[in-house]
């Protein structure tokens, strides 16, 4: 049972590892789910509390900042208060329609917003646009922290390899 139990929780590692890249896989919290495993399978010896509370910190801020990627794309434009929102909810809407929904609604949200606000289409796009490198960058962080959680789970291995 406990051999199934691993590669159950390396295989959830794996697929919240592609999940930091797919939008629509919920990549930090497979992770953290998968190494939480690991931990209670060894019945916290290599891998004590204190560094899955290290490591929960890391997926949060990843994933916090993954949310609120699109929205500090652009504000950093100084965009409207209208498109900030937009972009927010455009993220939240954009959820529910998976792939496309993720990639478009923070776009569409703020362009929307920006317009709404009475600015030119030209600068609403110009928005949009820094609404979706937010988006890039949010995916960038959160594969930096996916990363990261993997090898703070490594070296609490190895840190506490003669345990």
């Amino acid at each position: 049972m406990g051999i199934l139990l691993e590669v159950v929780a390396f295989a959830l590692i794996a697929l919240g590892l592609a999940g930091a890249i797919i939008p629509t896989v919920p990549g930090i919290p497979l992770i953290f789910s998968g190494i939480w495993l690991i931990a209670g399978i060894d019945h916290y010896h290599h891998l004590g509390y204190g560094w899955l509370i290290v490591i929960a910190a890391v997926g949060a801020v990843g994933l916090t900042m993954d949310l609120l990627a699109g929205v500090l794309g652009v504000k950093r434009v100084g965009a409207s208060k209208q498109a900030v929102l937009g972009a927010l909810f455009g993220t939240v809407i954009g959820l529910f329609f998976g792939l496309p929904g993720l990639l478009l609604g923070p776009f569409l949200g703020s362009v929307l917003g920006e317009l709404a606000a009475g600015g030119s289409v030209l600068r609403s796009t110009n928005v949009g646009v820094s609404a979706w490198l937010g988006l890039l960058f949010g995916t960038m962080i959160k594969l930096v922290s996916s990363l990261m959680m993997v090898a703070l789970l490594a070296a609490a291995w190895w840190w506490n390899r003669g345990i």
